[in-house]
């Protein structure tokens, strides 16, 4: 391998230009595809398989006319004053019928209509026997219900029947907190009013899927709800997530890029050496992530792959990068070599260094295929995708660019600095760190273990889920209709839940009958405010129910209810002798979390048993590659205990930019496991490669591992502040699901680097020795020897070099 990438890096340093064209050549066909297949993403996110989603599709299948995707718009009245004036209503009216005049956006009258001439109805009657409160389109009532799954919590709280008065209020004799928004004695289709008329919902529905309607359908819809502010009315219009753009990261990721670029100042020397690994990473990423939107015609991708792939380009990008160039001129300095050679050198060196660690990563995340998740599949091969094409430029047009440099890599400066001198101090900090480790192991040990096992403990109350309006900025809109709903109607109308009954025996058809009795027994539940029902669909096959509990989406007691409707042994299927099924935004969310929650543990299991073979592979050790994963166990348990304490918990929340706390996102677990396992096993390969150097040149025992890390540490110091600075660039970002993926990636490289590899790494090395290289003969022969640290490399180059000093004389 070693021989292999020498040659390779000597090639591109001989012809820079033909290397660097190349890639521009790809860029430019990446930029082409891109400008032909235009950018395609979604923030839809769904687990086939799932009871939620077996419902959904089956609902899409019943009624398609009606399978449109939903959104909503919270109307408040200043603080103190209510929305039932006569200037306001008729302000909320026109928009209103704004909005239903826009295209792609259904009209309940003229739905009304259709459906009545189709059954020999009137289609006033129809329109007065519905619920003007509950959102419900004529549609829904003839058994078109909505079943869209881009539905968010704010839209699908319109679903409820609010002119019912079947909540348990109501019930009781008491009046409900909201009712129909009625203008001149005839109620506005789609939107209800909350009892103090602070509050009005209005709830809609378009003719697509969210993810599938032009661009400018948002706009327009806003610009008509806009007119209700017109006139000084005092009308705060406020459009549920589905309506306001957010972009998935900001501004701040450049102040991670800022950072990275200093560290590299600092640690080589030269500004033309610290811009090489930022020109590379920089043109991994355009590549890279221009090619995954190029595609995305094709494949859907959602509005979080993106971002996370340019997180994980950089870091890489910029520390492979680092470790050649680095390795480069320590051979110019140390060694004297021509910048030529050296260049070739660290590519066949450090080169397979980057090659191996490119590769953990790359099976860490290819790993996450084996669950069968479609969005988690796409994220992971993007993010594969990012890292092979980031390995290919460090190898290619890193030395490509070296070669441009020339010997100017290396200043005039540095060259003085580095001559020997009886007066200059042979070892710094990092020796001396280094002899501390070895000198305090067995202390040094026990502390790291019971740190991180403290760190570790918010563990085991993590909660996982999709964060949801309550746990968004006060400032931003999601939090903002939150608030103003559960404010005027109750918090579990942000979390309705869709119901889909059928007969046990199927060649039956729901009866009216069985239908009533099924709301009357839904609506004793102790954790249920609104049974709201909607009709049947065209077979009379199956009955679709609204219901709105008493807790909000993200409750344990709301998961717990979606768990007792779903019960066939339920007193609800009893009373009605049907199945029940359930879905919506809040059901589909529950299930997501169970279902990542389940193959959690086999993708671990994965992950590490192919990375171990690598390390197996690489270092030629039994006991480096158990070390190494469980070390890994430790950073990764205090890394979810920290996230949890701070985004769950709220811990430090004003430090970090957010305002609540709320569940953890529920794929999150998966994919930061993934991308630490494979980063952290680079520091892993970086750090101990230099140590098994060392012993391979003679270095024996607690020597072999000063020494190696005197000569990595700075490198890897150097790699870790970069990656850490990239990563918490982006928790500062617009979206919370991102913040939480970098707070967790920057926690845990500061975690996995600083205390694990560079502190508890030598410690154990140091208790082991030349023990920790022991491997059965039976198994050295079997294994073949990858040449990681090029010692046949360099074996081979000085036999040349003597063989042509024979020559010579």
């Amino acid at each position: 391998m070693s021989t292999f990438l020498y040659k390779l890096g000597r090639t591109a340093y001989d012809k820079p230009w033909q290397f660097l064209i190349s890639w521009v050549v790809i860029l430019g066909i990446v930029g082409a595809m891109l400008g032909i297949n235009g950018i395609h993403s979604s923030s839809e996110m769904k687990i086939e398989g799932t009871e939620s989603q077996k419902v959904l599709d089956k609902l899409t299948a019943e009624l398609p006319a009606a399978s449109g995707g939903q959104a909503s718009i919270v109307f408040t009245a200043p603080e103190g004053q209510r929305l039932d004036t006569p200037e306001r209503l008729a302000a909320i009216q026109k928009a209103v019928g704004g909005v239903y005049a826009k295209d792609y956006v259904i009209n309940p009258a003229e739905l009304a209509a259709a459906a009545g001439a189709a059954a020999g109805q009137d289609a006033a009657a129809q329109s007065g026997q519905a619920s003007a409160g509950a959102g419900q389109d004529a549609a829904a009532q003839s058994g078109q219900a909505s079943a869209g799954a881009g539905q968010d919590a704010a839209a699908q709280s319109g679903q409820a029947s609010a002119g019912a008065g079947q909540d348990a209020a109501a019930q009781a004799g008491q009046a409900p907190p909201y009712g129909p928004l009625i203008v001149d004695g005839v109620p506005v289709m789609g939107a209800m009013i909350s009892a103090d008329a602070s509050v009005a919902l209005f709830q809609f529905q378009f003719t697509e899927q969210l993810t599938s309607l032009p661009a400018s359908v948002p706009d327009e819809v806003m610009a008509a709800v806009n007119v209700a502010q017109e006139g000084n009315t005092g009308i705060g219009v406020i459009p549920s997530e589905s309506l306001s753009t957010m972009p998935a990261i900001g501004s701040t990721e450049a102040i991670g890029i800022a950072v990275a670029a200093v560290v590299l100042f600092i640690t080589l020397g030269s500004v033309v050496a610290a811009g090489l690994p930022l020109i590379t990473a920089l043109f991994g990423v355009a590549v890279s992530i221009g090619g995954a939107f190029a595609l995305s015609k094709f494949v859907q991708m959602t509005d979080i792959t993106p971002a996370l792939a340019v997180m994980i380009g950089l870091a890489v990008g910029i520390d492979y990068s680092l470790f050649i160039v680095n390795r480069q001129r320590r051979m110019i300095l140390d060694e004297g070599l021509t910048a030529r050679e050296a260049a070739s050198r660290a590519v066949g060196t450090a080169g397979s260094a980057v090659f191996f660690a490119g590769l953990t990563v790359i099976i860490a995340l290819c790993g996450m295929l084996v669950i069968g998740i479609q969005f988690l599949s796409t994220m992971a091969l993007v993010a594969a995708t990012t890292v092979f094409v980031t390995v290919l430029l460090s190898l290619t047009l890193l030395p490509a660019l070296l070669g441009f440099v020339g010997e100017k890599i290396c200043s005039t400066k540095a060259r003085e600095a580095s001559k020997p001198s009886a007066n200059k101090a042979r070892h710094g900090f990092a020796h001396r760190w280094a002899k501390g480790t070895v000198k305090f192991r067995w202390l040094i040990i026990l502390g790291v273990i019971i740190v991180l096992g403290v760190a570790a403990i918010p563990v085991a109350k993590m909660d996982l889920g999709i964060p949801s309006g309550a746990s968004a900025d006060l400032d931003t809109t999601a939090r903002q209709s939150y608030d103003a709903i559960t404010k005027g109607f109750g918090e579990g109308f942000n979390g309705t839940l869709l119901l889909v009954a059928e007969p046990k025996d199927a060649s039956s058809a729901m009866t009216p009958e069985q239908l009533g009795a099924l709301v009357q027994e839904l609506q004793k539940h102790e954790n249920v405010s609104v049974v709201n029902p909607m009709g049947f669909n065209e077979t009379g096959s199956m009955a679709i129910i609204s219901l709105i509990p008493k807790t909000g989406p993200t409750d344990k007691e709301t998961k717990d209810l979606v768990h007792d409707l779903r019960d066939p042994d339920s007193s609800f299927a009893k009373a009605a002798n049907a199945t029940i099924g359930v879905t919506g935004f809040t059901a589909i969310n529950i299930d997501m979390s169970a279902k990542l929650a389940e193959v959690f543990p086999l993708y671990v299991g994965i992950i590490v048993i192919l990375s171990v073979i690598i390390l197996l592979l690489v270092f030629r050790s039994i006991i480096v590659p158990i070390k190494a994963t469980v070390g890994f166990i430790l950073s990764i348990l205090a890394t979810f205990g920290l996230t949890t304490a701070v985004y769950q918990w709220g811990w430090m929340h004003s430090l970090f930019g957010f305002d609540t706390g709320g569940p953890l996102l529920s794929f999150m677990p998966i994919m930061v496991t993934g991308i630490l396992y494979g980063l952290a096993m680079d520091y892993q390969v970086f750090l101990v490669s230099s140590m098994r150097e060392s012993y391979v040149h003679g270095k024996r025992g607690a020597e072999s591992v000063v020494n190696g890390y005197e000569m990595a540490s700075r490198v890897v110091l150097a790699a870790a502040i970069i990656m850490v600075s990239v990563f918490a660039g982006f928790i500062f970002a617009p979206d919370a699901m991102i913040r939480q993926i970098g707070f967790a990636l920057a926690a845990g490289i500061l975690i996995d680097a600083f205390i694990v590899r560079m502190t508890l790494v030598p410690a154990i090395m140091s208790v082991f020795g030349d023990k920790a290289w022991w491997l059965p003969k039976w198994l050295d022969r079997l294994l073949p020897n990858l040449d990681v640290e090029g010692d046949k490399l360099i074996a081979k180059l000085k036999a040349e070099g003597q063989s042509k000093a024979k020559k010579a004389v």
